[in-house]
């Protein structure tokens, strides 16, 4: 199947000169959405994961599901003041500015095998964050896997370390 159909291009979203990928169409299709969670799963799989980690909020609608299918805990990386208890924090770089992250403390344990799942990868920096609030966390991360990559914004070995994945490139 092909994805990119149902991931559409915003122009000036969230501020001008940025193109935004809109997956909500992707959502918005139920033969989609099941053939993108299902290919995510094989991925997590493959991967031996035992938690899914993922970031708010387009990343929480794939990975839910996910770690669902694939039998494995679910953790939230949210923006600040959204957990209730203490929490790691890490600040990072937007295409269009900064922002902050969060994790529970206590929500990964040392040496879980984790798979962050998000929808899109841009320039890389919340994907960063997240790998520095897992490996604080002393987790293992065993892949990281997109619906897309905007490859065309980062390098490509960026995640290397992590055999990234992706199920549609642009």
């Amino acid at each position: 199947m092909d994805l990119k159909k149902f991931i559409w291009d915003v122009k000036d979203f969230p501020i001008s000169g940025v193109v935004f990928k809109d997956i909500t169409p992707l959502l918005n299709d139920k033969n989609a959405f099941k053939y993108a969670v299902n290919k995510l799963v094989e991925y997590v799989k493959t991967k031996k994961a035992q938690v899914i980690v993922a970031p708010e909020a387009r990343g929480f609608l794939f990975a839910s599901a996910v770690a669902y299918a694939a039998n494995c805990r679910f953790v939230l990386v949210r923006k600040p003041g959204k957990l209730p208890r203490e929490v790691y924090d890490v600040e990072y770089e937007l295409e269009y500015g900064k922002g902050h992250i969060q994790m529970h403390i206590g929500d990964l344990k040392e040496n879980d095998q984790v798979v962050i799942v998000d929808d899109v990868l841009a320039t890389g920096g919340t994907m960063k964050a997240i790998v520095k609030l897992v490996e604080d966390s002393k987790a293992n991360i065993n892949g990281i896997v997109f619906v897309a990559d905007l490859s065309f914004l980062h390098d490509s070995e960026l995640f290397a370390k992590y055999d990234p994945s992706s199920l549609v490139t642009y």
